[in-house]
């Protein structure tokens, strides 16, 4: 149970705004996660080495799913300002028990004002549940890109 996939996006912004975006925790939790959630805990050590914890919390509009807590925690692997950031995304349970084990590598490059971005992300499953994480892996993070470009937009 293995999946990767590739988002390319242009953004309407400059690479330092898309780089802190990704890496300052005020503005990741604005636009992390599928459409329906937030992210009431957001933790960011942006070094290499340094920690990523987030849980998503889904809300009233995800249905049957509203109140459930996903948690997420990673180690960043490189990251060089501006142009690169790459971490392990490891989906968890709640008492810490791993779901997903993931790797994920951002790319920037300026283009005049605005940043093309590709992201590369890929997730192994290692209990039976996360078949339909990997499932929804690919709606799940281009959405979450999609957040990220509403709120660059807005900046």
């Amino acid at each position: 149970m293995e999946k990767e996939i590739t988002i390319e996006r242009t953004f309407n912004a400059p690479i330092h705004r898309v780089w802190n975006a990704w890496l300052d925790c005020n503005q990741l939790k604005e636009w992390w996660g599928p459409n329906g959630v937030t992210n009431p805990i957001c933790e960011v050590d942006p070094q290499v080495g340094g920690a990523l914890y987030i849980v998503m919390l889904a809300g009233p509009e995800l249905g049957p799913l509203a109140g459930e807590r996903w948690p997420m925690m990673g180690i960043f692997s490189e990251l060089k300002e501006p142009t690169t950031i790459a971490f392990s995304n490891n989906a968890i349970a709640e008492d810490s028990t791993l779901l997903l084990e993931g790797e994920t590598k951002v790319s920037l490059t300026a283009v005049g004002d605005k940043t093309k971005m590709t992201l590369v992300t890929r997730a192994v499953g290692l209990v039976p549940q996360a078949a339909q994480m990997l499932a929804g892996m690919e709606a799940g993070w281009t959405q979450s890109i999609g957040k990220l470009e509403k709120y660059l937009s807005r900046q």
